[in-house]
């Protein structure tokens, strides 16, 4: 671990969503809810995109966006519930990048740099992933990646797959309101 110890403060960080079974708004709109409910504080919200799978094809196409939030939650912990959020939304993991109600990636935490057997920040795949670089983008162009040295700015012009990832026109119906520092 390196570049910023989880647990020391008040950390910021980026969680990208993503829903390809049942109500997909809903389910983003309810992984917010329950980011809040947890202690991670959503900052903003981007838009929503809606996106061709990838990996396994075989599938209905995913609604995806990324919120910035606040924590003071040391990075295992913050996994946890992140996880634990996934399973009160009813994801079943059976098929490696399958079908699921909810999908919660953590992005990026601080400065934290983690290669860890069961957690790797910033995220290992971020660079190939623009269901993930587009909306990232709307809220942080300028965020620099600590390992790769390009901004996401940069990384989501490089980035292959962007004529499969299209704004949702929709709204999302979150509820989500930016509580006051």
């Amino acid at each position: 671990m390196r570049n910023g110890m989880p647990g020391l403060g008040k950390q910021e960080g980026f969680i990208a969503l993503g829903s390809n079974l049942g109500d997909r708004e809903l389910y983003l709109a309810g992984a917010i809810r329950s980011l809040e409910e947890k202690g991670i504080r959503v900052l903003e919200q981007s838009p929503v995109y809606e996106t061709k799978a990838v990996g396994y094809l075989d599938q209905p196409d995913f609604l995806n966006m990324v919120v910035r939030f606040e924590s003071e939650l040391p990075v295992q912990e913050l996994l946890n519930k992140l996880l634990a959020i996934e399973a009160k939304h009813g994801r079943i993991r059976k098929t490696k990048w399958g079908p699921r109600t909810l999908d919660l990636d953590l992005l990026f935490y601080g400065k934290l740099i983690l290669d860890d057997p069961k957690l790797t920040v910033p995220h290992p795949r971020i660079q190939e992933r623009a269901f993930v670089l587009m909306p990232l983008q709307d809220l942080a162009p300028d965020l620099l990646h600590p390992l790769l040295g390009l901004t996401v700015k940069k990384m989501a012009e490089q980035v292959p797959g962007k004529e499969g990832v299209r704004r949702w026109e929709k709204p999302l119906e979150s509820g989500f309101v930016p509580t006051e520092n």
